[in-house]
């Protein structure tokens, strides 16, 4: 008479754990995937932030829109303009436009931002930005920066501004006109 045996063998344990391995592998991967599509969507975030943010200083600062037109990069050791918001000073729209754009690449040099050690970790990777006014008061706001990991393949003809990034580049633009009245 045979017996019958009740239970798994080991190679059934086997290939169940093999099949459990395989799994949480492919959701590990899935989480890294998420956290890296998170942090690229967090900076495209920032870029319209801090394009919004110029385009919004211009618009306070209009006699002078033709003057905010360049290519900026980081902060480096420069020193700060006179200060506009401090008690008694008069500023000039010059002035001001000079402070703007300091603010500004303060802003995207990650100085809001320092952690413990004091280092500035607020901004965007290698951000370079390039503004251009036209005759009739168009304006184009373009922040480039370095992604995470290279692009497949895309290049975004748009604005050349930040084109020495190479794969890595990520490009925000903001086309608009600023009114005079």
């Amino acid at each position: 008479m045979k017996s019958k045996r009740a239970g798994f063998s080991l190679i059934e344990v086997m290939v169940a754990l093999v099949i459990l391995v395989i799994g949480l592998i492919g959701i590990f991967n899935l989480h890294i995937v998420a956290k890296r599509a998170s942090f690229e969507s967090f900076e495209q975030t920032q870029a319209a932030y801090l394009a919004n943010d110029i385009l919004n200083r211009m618009k306070l600062n209009k006699t002078v829109l033709a003057n905010y037109a360049g290519t900026y990069g980081v902060l480096g050791s420069e020193t700060a303009p006179t200060s506009c918001d401090k008690a008694g000073v008069t500023c000039s729209p010059a002035n001001m436009e000079l402070w703007d754009i300091y603010q500004w690449r303060w802003l995207f040099s990650g100085g809001a931002e320092i952690n413990a050690s004091g280092a500035k970790v607020g901004g965007l990777d290698s951000t370079t930005a390039c503004i251009t006014v036209g005759t009739d008061n168009s304006v184009t706001i373009a922040i480039a920066w370095k992604g995470i990991q290279g692009t497949a393949g895309t290049t975004n003809t748009t604005s050349t501004c930040g084109s020495t990034l190479g794969t890595k580049r990520r490009l925000y633009v903001l086309d608009t006109v600023v009114d005079q009245g």
